[in-house]
């Protein structure tokens, strides 16, 4: 490819070539900043309600973005295999792979839009008044962030399927039947290589690094998950800490431009994008690991104290899903018990749980909606945590429990629900999971946006006061809590979600 020569020419030519084999429209993305473009964002005349309905919309894109980049992932190394036997790909897969170059076309365009729409506040100053100063982060934060978002869908997913030549000549025949133009992924490896938008993101990272400290001391849910989402970016995080011997000068095209062969030797640089990765795939990168991880005598503890239908919940605040999520839980997840377990409740055969023989006799046991969809996974994997709750409603008879276990069970293989919504049943959410499985259970919900959710918070109300749920088992900051775990377990909540539970509303409009 004509890029990969690139370093060999001077600076102001290969910007030269760059404009010219850009699109028009690309080129003149590259100018967004012109005051004339922002006319219907500026920051004196933006009101703090529009921008919390555009991060919400924002977080649900993001959260899409990063589902679909492990299914490109997974997709890829599904499609690599078929080629290392020697079979053909076959038109289901051919089928698959447009359906989700289409949608990545489609996520593209939204990501491109906001990555665009506050970059203008960059030229304004920093507002006097605190509420519009942290307005104004917020707006450059998920203009930046979007940016990253892209960046990020290119170097752990698209290059690589761009690396692939029948992948990447497949795509670029395009096909109609899904939207997709002849040349599209050509078109995304010219961006991503831009030195225009490379200059661009350099611009936002600066000010974010300089102005962008207030997205995380707010106490704003929405500020921190924006803030969150930069930090843990593989783009950011890469340029500004990871610096192997000639890896700097190549990676992500800030210094140099990247090409399909730098992808594809990046692990030869000693760059292992594995550890890139938590919560199966999703392309970001963890601060640090759990308090909880690793801790052999905590993992015995639990798995002796868990019986079949208990519900977990977790707390990992190093990742971004904790900012995602509302309240101090950010996950729960259903044990669905090992083979004497469901043996001695007479299911072990049954239709929906023999599906799972293999796995559950390898110690997955923990059934949970991660973005990717709803997936069984071992405690092992799932203890890489700060705080840990396990639940169980001991007021479950043998065959109550064992219609919890079906229930969860039968979710395994479903898509996240990025709507949250707990009337429907196709997609689910992880505490969805716990509030379908649990069918007879009145759990506290709230209404956002039109539909009905439900949070781990909302499952964790049923285990404080007088609640169906009893505590047995608690870690904190990853300490056990051994001194009335129930009590300490409500203090973690906050007040306005503990009033659920002594009988206040159920419902909460916005």
């Amino acid at each position: 490819m004509m890029m990969s020569h690139s370093r060999t020419m001077p600076n102001h030519l290969i910007l030269l070539l760059m404009l010219c084999l850009l699109s028009p429209t690309a080129v003149m993305a590259g100018f967004l900043s012109d005051d004339s473009t922002c006319d219907d964002v500026r920051l004196s005349a933006y009101h703090s309600t529009r921008m919390d309905r555009e991060i919400a919309a924002f977080q649900t894109l993001a959260e899409q973005a990063l589902a679909l980049r492990a299914d490109a992932i997974g997709f890829l190394k599904f499609l690599e295999e078929k080629d290392a036997a020697g079979e053909p790909l076959s038109g289901g897969d051919l089928r698959g792979l447009n359906a989700g170059g289409a949608e990545l076309l489609r996520q593209r365009e939204a990501l491109w839009d906001i990555a665009t729409r506050y970059e203008c506040w960059l030229d304004d100053p920093i507002p006097q008044d605190p509420a519009r100063a942290r307005l104004q982060a917020k707006g450059i934060g998920m203009s930046l962030a979007a940016s990253l978002t892209l960046y990020d869908n290119y170097v752990t997913a698209v290059g690589l399927y761009q690396a692939n030549g029948f992948l990447r000549t497949h795509f670029n025949r395009g096909d109609v039947g899904f939207g997709l133009p002849p040349g599209e992924l050509r078109k995304i490896s010219l961006s991503f290589n831009s030195a225009i938008n490379r200059a661009r993101v350099r611009r936002g990272l600066e000010w974010y690094e300089t102005f962008g400290g207030s997205l995380h001391s707010t106490g704003d849910d929405d500020a921190r998950y924006i803030g969150t989402l930069i930090d843990q970016s593989p783009s950011y995080n890469m340029v500004r800490k990871i610096q192997p011997l000639n890896y700097a000068q190549n990676l992500m095209g800030f210094f140099g431009d990247l090409s399909v062969d730098t992808l594809a030797s990046l692990q030869n640089e000693g760059v292992n994008f594995s550890s890139m990765m938590f919560g199966n795939t999703v392309g970001l990168i963890e601060s640090r690991r759990g308090k909880l991880d690793g801790e052999t005598a905590v993992l015995d503890e639990v798995a002796n104290t868990l019986r079949a239908g208990d519900i977990l919940l977790e707390k990992t605040p190093f990742r971004l899903t904790d900012s995602f999520i509302p309240g101090h839980w950010g996950h729960a997840a259903v044990w669905v018990g090992n083979e004497q377990e469901l043996r001695a409740l007479g299911i072990w055969n049954h239709p929906v749980v023999r599906q799972y023989h293999k796995q559950i006799r390898r110690g997955r046991g923990v059934v949970e909606a991660l973005r990717s969809g709803v997936e069984i996974n071992s405690l092992q994997h799932f203890m890489n945590i700060d705080d840990l709750a396990v639940l169980r409603n001991a007021s479950l008879d043998e065959q109550q429990r064992a219609d919890v276990i079906v229930q969860a069970l039968r979710q395994v293989g479903k898509d996240y629900d990025f709507n949250f919504d707990t009337q429907s049943t196709d997609r689910i959410v992880c505490s969805e999971l716990v509030y379908h499985a649990y069918g007879t259970m009145q759990w506290p919900t709230e209404r956002q946006l039109g539909r009905y959710t439900v949070s781990p918070d909302n499952i964790a109300v049923l285990a404080t006061n007088d609640g169906p749920l009893e505590v047995m088992l608690l870690y904190h900051d990853g300490k056990a809590i051994d001194s009335d775990p129930r009590a300490s377990f409500a203090n973690l909540l906050q007040p306005e979600t503990v009033t659920m539970a002594r009988g206040g509303p159920s419902l909460i409009e916005p």
